[in-house]
């Protein structure tokens, strides 16, 4: 597991120069990267959703490519289009953007839901087909998804199914004021987003992903996996709960979170620390309890009290 804790250290401290005080969220970023899955960036304009994703394709040296979402954008806009050729006499398909290993697509939730699905093909399937031909995605494929709170105007709700494919959410937040300050000093001349240099090969990102296939995970860790999404499905504040999708998604981020850590094993531990990222934006609170302020968040709290840990008892409701 050195393999992985070389490269999350190289790329950690690559993209320290621009993302300040975020250690963990950085983690958590690169975390969905070696998993091959999606990340979702939640939170309020301003607080650098953008820069660490563009920090992170330039650390690993990947092609990159950002869609800015708008209300009036098309799906073509996204996938690419047929365009006739008149010297050919044939049509020839012009790739979109998000024909990139790392796609950046910004305010996803200001597009209209029409747009914000031509993403899920290449989402769950690494190919986008138009036209009736189908077109592979580069590897590796990352989408980074950065969104602002649903209570902010000109915004459309994300699709459930669209959601669902995101392996995790992520909240940034704002500084604290002494990070605040250092983030004024580091651009007072220039950005450093102009200092970040390439620190991986997609090569060694692809060794390292190889690597965490080979973390064991115990049969009683993978029974509280399930137990655990199960108990987010039988709720009693939950309209809909996680998807068997997010079983998947919470098994191989707690293999990669072990591989991080130097191990080789997953221990329960792992699959608590990654619960809410990976499962909470699969939920569905009641209309009920959204009016008792219930929160996806506190459902995964609750989940994880009365699940019993492999080896010990849970807590009685």
């Amino acid at each position: 597991m050195e393999l992985v804790q070389n490269v999350v250290n190289r790329v950690t401290e690559n993209v320290r120069q621009v993302i300040v005080g975020k250690d963990e969220e950085v983690r958590l970023t690169l975390l969905a990267m070696l998993c091959e899955g999606h990340l979702l960036i939640e939170d309020v304009p301003g607080v650098g959703k953008t820069m660490l994703a563009r920090a992170l394709a330039l650390s690993v040296g990947c092609s990159f490519r950002r869609i800015q979402f708008t209300p009036d954008m098309l799906p073509t806009d996204v996938t690419g289009v047929n365009i006739y050729n008149q010297k050919t006499q044939e049509f020839e398909f012009r790739s979109g953007p998000v024909f990139a290993q790392i796609v950046l697509t910004d305010e996803i939730n200001r597009a209209t839901p029409k747009t914000q699905s031509a993403l899920l093909e290449a989402m769950e399937e690494r190919q986008v087909t138009v036209d009736g031909e189908t077109y592979p995605t580069p590897k590796p494929f990352l989408v980074l998804a950065t969104q602002n709170p649903i209570e902010y105007e000109g915004t459309f709700p994300l699709p459930e199914a669209q959601v669902d494919r995101f392996m995790m959410r992520i909240h940034l937040g704002y500084p604290s004021k002494q990070n605040e300050i250092d983030i004024l000093n580091r651009q007072s001349d220039h950005h450093p987003i102009h200092d970040v240099r390439q620190v991986l090969t997609a090569d060694e990102l692809v060794a390292a992903q190889r690597a965490i296939r080979t973390v064991y995970v115990d049969d009683l860790v993978k029974s509280y996996i399930v137990d655990l999404v199960t108990t987010t499905r039988d709720h009693p504040d939950v309209y809909l709960g996680a998807s068997p999708r997010g079983s998947l998604a919470l098994y191989h981020t707690s293999r990669a979170w072990a591989a991080m850590n130097s191990r080789d094993y997953v221990l329960p531990d792992d699959v608590k620390r990654l619960a809410e990222a990976t499962l909470a934006h699969r939920l569905i609170v009641n209309p009920s309890a959204r009016i008792k302020n219930v929160t996806a968040r506190q459902v995964i709290e609750d989940a994880l009290q009365h699940t019993a840990v492999p080896g010990a008892r849970a807590r009685a409701r």
